[in-house]
């Protein structure tokens, strides 16, 4: 395993032990891939009296793989931004939680985990890794209490967050009916019997009209003691079951049986099954009454993750970061004013570089990256965001029983303004004749074209093979044309040119030969082909009423997404709102434009300044900031 690998695995084990994933999200993208802690080294920060050295926030690039692709130019201005505000967290997190106690046992016993699960159970082997990255054992193991510390911390903000109400368990209910669907379920009996010949006979019975209860009671290895039933008989009525309470190939029987129904004899393992479904409850929404427990389980998670945003928003606008390497001396201004609320830079950058999609944008960019990365993603993020910031006034002004952090907040009011919206027949139709073409099955067929320079020879070619079939290659070779076995071929693979694939799949003109059929002669590119075609498969579309009830839930999904859009968009304009990306903007692409690349301090093997020598805001800066963006009196 190499050493960034180990980093990764390493810090990602120590990620996984985060409560519900909170501080992980609210520390940015990149947290498996921040350093334990080692400080030896040059010092480039100090966070409320914390040194941070530049080998740390190094090591807070080479674990994440984006973060590495650019030191230069505005990205990497803005992936700068982004190390340090990482970092900060970090240093913010172990701080509050230096309070909390963490038995020696608890550390020795993930470490224990940690070296099992990286093949690392040799001494020799775990400290000559450790060695490797700039650890001993023993700052290993403290590092390792400090992030359990934070864990156990995070656990009690959460555990102090309050109880949801019913209020706010029912409108989650009702914003939220996909969270509490029912599977399909039935109602049935089943007669389970170890003979296969047995079970052909009772199965003949119950055809004869025999009664499926009573041969159950007298035959089934199961359940006979109450029929058959599945699930419990209660006033005479049977209890719907779901899929797991028959073997996969009896409840594959059972359950195609929509409009009730007796399977056929069902071999399983060593067991004969024969399913009588009495009554087929297909998925729905679970009442409030049923699905209120997981409702108010969910409201109390969101409410969690309030209490963590704001905890970790709290530790952030105490923070006092001091700027040592001139080389680590980065950009965090406010980008947008949300009411009172303010929304710093490194916020929008954090989110960007969490969407999947962008490490794949920056490597295809290649020099126009940054532009379109200002074009395009920043702006769409901080959209986001600003409206996330909003969303709480929102909910205050119309008196919602919503709760959690600001997304789940936005997400709760998008659901509350899409909630009406409906769905027409004439619009679930629209979509699928929109959509034909990706609920057809093209067609498939096994090809083999033989070509030839003469119209002639190809027809002769064709007729003779007609007439008497055989083996195409050998015949074709034969008559002096060129064979090309090109094996299956879809419709539209690209496979056989243009006209080719009308011959064989559209032209409806092929002619019966031995185990096939063969084209028409076709011309294309100065040659003459013949096509042999086995195995044909016609093209085949899903019917309108198989796909009907699919759609008609995905046109109602996106007719609520832009409802709910909408919705937010008009009532954040009561909200006042000051968007300042583009100046932002500006002020990166001159500091990227100043600042010459420069190897890092621990490198060159400079002096770097004092800590407590004060740095000049750099050219270019935004007048009233210093460098990370906080504001200056005048």
């Amino acid at each position: 395993m190499n050493q960034k690998l180990l980093v990764r695995v390493l810090l990602g084990v120590l990620a996984l032990l985060l409560v519900a994933g909170m501080v992980v999200q609210f520390t940015g993208p990149g947290m498996s891939g921040l350093s334990l802690g080692a400080q030896r080294g040059t010092p480039a920060l100090k966070v409320n009296g914390v040194t941070v050295t530049v080998e740390e926030l190094e090591r807070v690039r080479q674990g994440n793989q984006v973060l590495s692709m650019a030191r230069d130019g505005a990205l990497g201005e803005d992936f700068k931004t982004v190390i340090v505000d990482q970092k900060v967290r970090e240093v913010l997190l172990s701080e509050a939680a230096g309070d909390v106690n963490v038995p020696r046992q608890e550390v020795n016993s993930q470490v224990q985990e940690i070296r099992t699960q990286n093949n690392l159970t040799k001494n020799s082997d775990w400290t000559e890794r450790l060695s490797a990255l700039g650890y001993t054992d023993s700052s290993f193991r403290e590092q390792l209490r400090s992030r359990l510390a934070i864990e156990k911390k995070a656990k009690a903000i959460q555990d102090q967050a309050p109880k949801a109400t019913e209020a706010e368990a029912k409108l989650y209910y009702d914003l939220n009916p996909g969270n509490f669907r029912s599977e399909e379920r039935i109602s049935a009996r089943a007669i389970v019997v170890s003979d296969q010949k047995k079970a052909a006979e009772l199965l003949s019975q119950i055809k004869g009209g025999a009664d499926f209860a009573k041969l159950a009671s007298e035959n089934s290895l199961e359940n006979k003691e109450r029929g058959g039933a599945l699930g419990a008989v209660e006033n005479g009525r049977i209890r719907p079951v779901g899929r797991v309470a028959l073997p996969n190939e009896a409840s594959e029987a059972a359950f195609k049986l929509t409009s009730g129904g007796v399977t056929d004899v069902v071999k399983s393992g060593d067991k004969y099954y024969i399913v009588k479904v009495e009554q087929f409850v297909a998925p729905g929404t679970k009442p409030f009454a049923e699905a209120k427990n997981e409702a108010l389980k969910a409201v109390e998670n969101q409410k969690k993750n309030a209490a963590v945003e704001r905890w970790l928003e709290g530790l952030e606008a105490k923070a006092d970061v001091q700027v040592i390497d001139k080389s680590w001396d980065y950009y965090n201004p406010v980008v947008a004013t949300v009411g009172d609320q303010k929304v710093q830079y490194s916020e929008v950058l954090s989110a960007m570089l969490s969407n999947p999609q962008f490490g794949q944008f920056i490597q295809q960019g290649g020099d126009q990256a940054a532009t379109l990365v200002n074009g395009f993603f920043k702006p769409q993020v901080l959209t986001t965001i600003i409206e996330s910031y909003g969303a709480e006034s929102i909910v205050k002004e119309l008196k919602l029983p919503l709760t959690g952090s600001r997304q789940e907040l936005l997400a709760g009011l998008q659901a509350y303004g899409g909630r009406d919206a409906k769905v027409t027949d004439a619009e679930v139709r629209q979509a699928y004749e929109q959509q034909k073409a990706q609920l057809s099955t093209p067609a498939r067929a096994n090809v083999n074209e033989a070509s030839f320079k003469d119209r002639q020879k190809a027809l002769a070619f064709r007729e003779s093979f007609v007439k008497s079939a055989g083996d195409f290659t050998q015949a074709a070779a034969k008559a002096g044309g060129t064979v090309n076995e090109l094996g299956e071929v879809t419709a539209g693979d690209g496979k056989l040119g243009e006209v080719a694939s009308k011959a064989v799949f559209d032209s409806g003109r092929l002619a019966p030969a031995g185990d096939g059929s063969v084209s028409d002669v076709v011309e294309a590119n100065g040659r003459f082909s013949v096509i042999y075609v086995t195995d044909l498969v016609k093209a085949s579309s899903q019917p309108f009423s198989a796909v009907e009830g699919q759609l008609r839930e995905q046109v109602l999904t996106q007719k609520r997404a832009a409802l709910g859009q909408e919705f937010v968009k008009q009532h954040l304009k009561k909200v006042k709102v000051e968007n300042r990306l583009e100046t932002v903007i500006k002020a990166v692409e001159k500091r990227a434009a100043q600042n010459t690349i420069k190897p890092p301090a621990a490198e060159e093997g400079n002096q770097t300044p004092d800590a407590a020598t004060p740095q000049a805001a750099p050219s270019g800066q935004p007048e009233g900031e210093t460098p990370n963006g906080t504001t200056q009196d005048k």
